[in-house]
């Protein structure tokens, strides 16, 4: 019943994030078609433009890096992983893994809250436009939070033996399989 309500949850979350996603894709994209035709073929100089770029870059990449730990299809080294065959040791390692980067991703929330409170507190703004810095800042506190819950996920799945293999385990056993 818990599972069904946290998987129906993280398919909604995952729906948002690529929407997201896409729509700061498009944004980025689109606004750096305008500079570049503005610049080189009207020759007009748009104060702001590239603020305006750096703010949806900032969002994209965060929530990239948000979309990737959701589908645990971030950066590992999985050398060990992949030559471990005993289920149980795999498990435990994987609860090592998860455990460590909890605790990583925890020190991250810390950090860019700290980084986020202080932009607050001596309020900086772009030149052009004057948006205010904190809110590019706060696309970094969004994925630390996002991703410090996504790997406490993969601690308490590790825990309760609840699909404790990550995907890249998961695809090399089913072509072994076939």
């Amino acid at each position: 019943m818990i599972v069904r309500f946290f998987t129906g949850l993280d398919h909604k979350v995952g729906w948002l994030l690529n929407t997201f996603a896409l729509i700061s894709s498009l944004a980025l994209v689109g606004l750096m078609l305008f500079l570049v035709v503005a610049r080189y073929i009207f020759g007009w100089s748009i104060i702001g433009l590239l603020e305006l770029i750096m703010l949806f870059g900032m969002w994209l990449y965060m929530t990239g890096g948000l979309i990737a730990s959701r589908k645990r299809e971030h950066l590992v080294v999985d050398f060990l992983q992949t030559s471990i065959r005993d289920r149980q040791i795999r498990r435990l390692h994987q609860g090592f893994i998860s455990l460590i980067t909890l605790v990583i991703t925890g020190f991250f929330v810390y950090m860019s809250y700290r980084m986020l409170a202080w932009g607050v507190r001596r309020p900086q703004h772009t030149p052009g436009l004057s948006i205010p810095l904190w809110i590019p800042q706060s696309a970094i506190m969004f994925a630390s939070i996002g991703c410090s819950l996504y790997a406490l996920r993969d601690f308490i799945q590790c825990l309760i033996g609840y699909n404790p293999e990550p995907v890249i385990i998961a695809e090399a056993n089913q072509q072994d399989i076939r």
